[in-house]
């Protein structure tokens, strides 16, 4: 599988698919720096022409964004977003919807090893 900055929604679905069911099926969203891409829910494509605000803005500055969205399909709802680099240049984003009102991001913190806690909220100083 090649994906790139010009890739497709159909061409990138496959992965998009896989990384829906690792999040035990999350709503997942992905797209390339030069096109739209797919929007998943329940184990479907629902759209191979996806793109959303966070993903958007991900394409723009390059970091890991979480926020909840103002606009677009998930208006209203948690979302984590992070951008697929290669080669030092931005070529796609993808991002989970967290569906369970922030509840998903609380069990990543909560579940961090000790020594990834320094850093994070409560952690260890």
């Amino acid at each position: 599988m090649n994906i790139n900055a010009s890739s497709t929604g159909e061409e990138i679905a496959s992965m998009a698919l896989a990384i829906h069911q690792l999040v035990n099926g999350l709503p997942f969203t992905m797209r390339t720096l030069n096109n739209p891409g797919v929007r998943i829910e329940e184990g479907k494509v629902l759209d191979y022409k996806y793109t959303g605000p966070i993903l958007e803005k991900v394409l723009k500055t390059g970091e890991k964004n979480q926020e909840i969205p103002e606009s677009g399909a998930y208006q209203g709802t948690p979302v984590v977003v992070v951008p697929l680099i290669e080669g030092g240049q931005i070529i796609a984003a993808m991002g989970v919807v967290d569906i369970t009102q922030g509840i998903y991001s609380d069990i990543m913190e909560i579940t961090k090893r000790p020594e990834e806690l320094n850093d994070s909220r409560g952690g260890l100083k």
